[in-house]
């Protein structure tokens, strides 16, 4: 299963290459935020992390919400956190 997963910006890790360093469920992975880039992340702001794009900005209740309706799941929140964790942009 793939979903879409709120992540935490931590850093903003190349603004040319627009890459940022976000924080899910205390697994850090860079992401491309390319499809937001008009949108002025910054630390601290939250996106809707899929496939290692951020898609969405969101705001902090949204992701508490999402975050909790995810680990709801179970297994499905745990293998798309290891997913998460597993792959890298290269």
């Amino acid at each position: 299963m793939c979903l879409g997963i709120p992540g935490k910006v931590v850093e903003i890790v190349d603004p040319g290459q627009h890459l940022a360093k976000v924080e899910v469920s205390g697994v850090r992975r860079t992401i491309s935020v390319r499809l937001l880039a008009d949108q002025q992340l910054g630390p601290g702001d939250w996106v809707l992390v899929h496939v290692g794009f951020a898609m969405a900005k969101i705001d902090e209740e949204e992701a508490a919400l999402t975050l909790d309706a995810m680990r709801k799941l179970g297994q499905a929140y745990q293998d798309e956190l290891e997913a998460f964790d597993s792959t890298a942009i290269v």
